[in-house]
């Protein structure tokens, strides 16, 4: 794709209610506190970040429960140690995580970066509850979306823009919402002649659009500032469509819309495979459908995105634009324990 001037953005940036006619309401588990608690403790035990950019990670919150807590932290601590890597030293430390995931009881070697040891300790939990069919599709979608992190840094080494078309290609592993999904099915015995069905897929490929459009339309204001933003689909809009920030705003939302038709129409075709699967099926459908507005909750409320006014803007859908910092806190050299996370609140003052 040929080089566009970057268009200028608006001093406030508008984000619309694009989940206002999604059918499924907020709703949190009541023993979340409880297993958060236990999880983040856990996680902290490896003092995986910097004693600041622990705060900035602990700024923003997130038996099968437990799984679900621990599995956002890794793709946490994975989302940060590889943004700053080049694609080879990216490749290296995700053939340490599938190795770690495939091989749970196997002490990882003396030196190994902390990545190995965390996904360890944490598939190791994980399988004592989970069925045999869950931890099949656990291994695989885990694979698949470390092996697009590693396609990402790629782009970032080639300095390449992606089309649309690509980057959903990429994307739809990359944000992690297939393995995101399997805790929802770790009690469930749902084969692969099911969950592989080409509905139930092509339903979790309607929920992954949904979260990437929720996501990257949150988290857009933070990675201008950044200089991360190639990586995001209101950026890839306004140059495809060589139109402005409320053009992107625009399509994304009308898409957004077209998806959950599509999702809400495929709900209609899901096929019957006996009572016993159905039910199993539904509850697993449940939690996909779920999940979009599980992930639009978490970007207003965790401070990931918006800092200590998320409610305000969920309520006002204004935001002011966080102005560019002089340099890239990826440009820097810290790396692994070491990676600087910003704080929304330190944007705010960048020059």
């Amino acid at each position: 794709m040929p080089a566009l001037a970057r268009p200028s953005l608006p001093d406030v940036l508008y984000i619309p209610e694009y989940m206002a006619n999604w059918p499924w309401p907020r709703a949190i588990n009541p023993h979340y506190e409880e297993v958060k608690a236990e999880s983040n403790a856990w996680f902290r035990s490896f003092r995986p970040f910097n004693a600041r950019s622990q705060h900035a990670f602990e700024k923003c919150d997130f038996e099968h429960l437990r799984t679900g807590c621990d599995l956002m932290n890794l793709f946490f601590v994975i989302d940060e140690y590889t943004d700053v890597e080049p694609a080879h030293v990216v490749r290296e430390m995700v053939d340490v995580v599938i190795d770690a995931l495939n091989n749970p009881n196997k002490p990882r070697p003396e030196g190994e970066i902390l990545l190995g040891e965390i996904a360890r300790q944490f598939w190791a939990l994980a399988i004592k509850t989970a069925t045999p069919t869950s931890q099949k599709h656990m291994i695989e979608a885990f694979t698949d979306y470390l092996n697009s992190v590693v396609q990402q840094a790629e782009d970032r080494d080639d300095n390449r823009w992606r089309t649309l078309d690509e980057y959903f290609a990429n994307r739809r592993e990359n944000i992690g919402a297939r393995p995101s999904y399997v805790p929802m099915e770790l009690d469930l015995n749902l084969t692969d002649d099911i969950f592989y069905h080409p509905v139930i897929t092509e339903l979790s490929i309607y929920i992954a659009d949904l979260i990437i459009l929720g996501n990257d339309i949150a988290s857009f204001n933070k990675e201008q500032a950044t200089g991360d933003d190639r990586h995001n689909i209101l950026s890839i809009a306004m140059r495809q469509f060589d139109t402005d920030y409320d053009g992107a705003i625009a399509w994304a939302v009308n898409y957004h819309q077209e998806v959950e038709t599509k999702f809400l129409d495929g709900l209609k075709r899901v096929p019957s495979f006996g009572a016993e699967v159905d039910r199993q099926l539904q509850q697993y459908i449940y939690g996909l459908a779920n999940w979009p507005r599980c992930n639009d909750c978490w970007n207003f409320e965790s401070g990931r995105y918006f800092g200590k006014r998320g409610l305000e803007y969920q309520k006002t859908r204004r935001v002011p634009r966080l102005p560019k910092v002089a340099r890239s806190y990826r440009e820097n050299d810290l790396h692994r324990e070491e990676v600087e996370i910003p704080l929304v609140e330190q944007l705010e003052t960048a020059t």
